[in-house]
């Protein structure tokens, strides 16, 4: 099925690889082909009222950057993926599939389904890249400079919490985004997977990450907030790693600042009363790591729009920190290069109004036209927070896209 989507300069590939990571809706979903892009030339309000008129499938994505709004940091360093900062598409095609069943949307869905069974699969164990030299954005001793800086910041009163971001790239790289996505997903397959096509850029994300899901009228978010590393040779301190996360004050500390900033974040469009934490400092186990997952959800009041919705909780909290605008705007002065896609969302929207979204992280971006890939990952920065710890946890959540081009 992804060898046939190649033909298509555009399409989103979303898997779950069977998690059963609740609430749990669709298992896996292709949306192939360009058949129409409400909005897409215009601000992003306009995005709801186009769908409006259009009771249809959207997939795409919302860029971090979508939050330059004038009240907003604005960002100013350079961007060498290019997303724009939001598109959504009518897929010509859309593929759901699941453990016993293969769902076809198209006009000739037979067609489809024969071309996808004639397609010759290209070989799993090519390599994924040529010459792909890893490089860091920021040698260890500045981070260390950085994170003081804002421990700093902290005293002061000027935040509580940041999620703070490095980057890895290489460039020029040459690779195959689709034998990435395979190597990736076989390193760390997670509950937000993703392979997202937008004619030269790609996302190749394998995230454990929820950022919004609207289900009804009900609407939840599950931020990860806490680490520990998975010790799969030995069950016994792979279990000790696991409790030493779900007991740890620094953990918990940053996870209930990130959730009453999402009970905040989703108080402005739900009904009174109704916002809740179902689950405070759940730990599940992923390939690489153990993470700290809460989840809180609420009813959302009557006629609140898609766009409402975004504009008050996007960016979501686990990839800023508290209080959100002014973390925004020192994650502009601190950090070396632009967001883009990264810390922002992929995902799809209903023809029924329903949507889910994850978080862009543990995730490659590719310009297979300029040849520049890269990918960060970040912590959250608390007055207690050990500067070599959180170094040495950007480099754990950044193995799984390292090991990826080793040969």
């Amino acid at each position: 099925m992804l060898n046939w989507a190649q033909q298509f300069n555009t399409f989103c590939f979303l898997d779950n690889h069977q998690y059963q990571f609740g609430p749990h809706t669709q298992e896996c979903l292709l949306a192939a082909g360009i058949k129409d892009k409400p909005g897409s030339n215009t601000a992003f309000p306009d995005l709801q009222r186009n769908d409006d008129k259009k009771k249809t499938w959207l997939f795409g994505h919302l860029n971090y950057d979508l939050k330059n709004d004038p009240d907003r940091a604005s960002c100013r360093h350079p961007d060498n993926i290019g997303f724009p900062e939001f598109f959504f598409f009518e897929p010509f095609v859309l593929i759901s599939l699941s453990k016993k069943e293969l769902s076809i949307e198209s006009d000739a869905p037979g067609k489809v389904f024969d071309e996808i069974n004639m397609t010759v699969l290209s070989d799993v164990l090519k390599s994924t890249a040529q010459d792909v030299i890893i490089k860091n954005r920021i040698q260890k001793e500045e981070y260390i400079t950085v994170i003081n800086k804002l421990k700093d910041h902290i005293l002061r009163g000027d935040c509580y919490e940041i999620n703070f971001c490095q980057e890895f790239f290489a460039s020029p790289a040459v690779a195959d985004p689709l034998h990435v996505y395979k190597r990736l997903s076989r390193i760390s397959p997670n509950p937000f997977s993703a392979l997202y096509r937008l004619e030269d850029k790609w996302v190749i994300c394998a995230s454990p990450e929820r950022f919004l899901k609207k289900e009804g009228a009900q609407i939840i978010s599950q931020p990860i907030k806490g680490t520990s590393k998975r010790m799969l040779e030995n069950a016994a301190s792979d279990e000790r790693n696991k409790m030493d996360l779900y007991y740890s004050d620094k953990d918990r500390s940053e996870n209930v600042m990130i959730v009453d900033l999402v009970r905040n974040d989703l108080s402005k469009v739900c009904k009174e009363g109704t916002v809740d934490v179902d689950e405070l400092f759940g730990i599940y186990s992923f390939p690489q790591v153990h993470q700290m997952v809460s989840t809180v959800s609420g009813t959302l009041k009557d006629d609140i729009s898609f766009y409402d919705i975004i504009r008050a909780t996007f960016p979501m909290g686990s990839m800023t920190g508290a209080p959100k605008k002014r973390v925004m705007e020192l994650i502009e002065q601190y950090e070396k290069t632009k967001r883009g896609i990264f810390s922002g969302a992929v995902g799809y929207i209903s023809p029924s109004g329903d949507f889910d979204f994850n978080v862009v992280i543990r995730s490659i971006l590719y310009n297979s036209q300029s040849g520049y890939l890269s990918f960060s990952t970040g912590s959250a920065i608390t007055f207690y927070s050990d500067p070599e710890k959180e170094w040495e946890e950007c480099l754990l959540k950044a193995e799984a896209m390292k090991s990826v081009f080793r040969r």
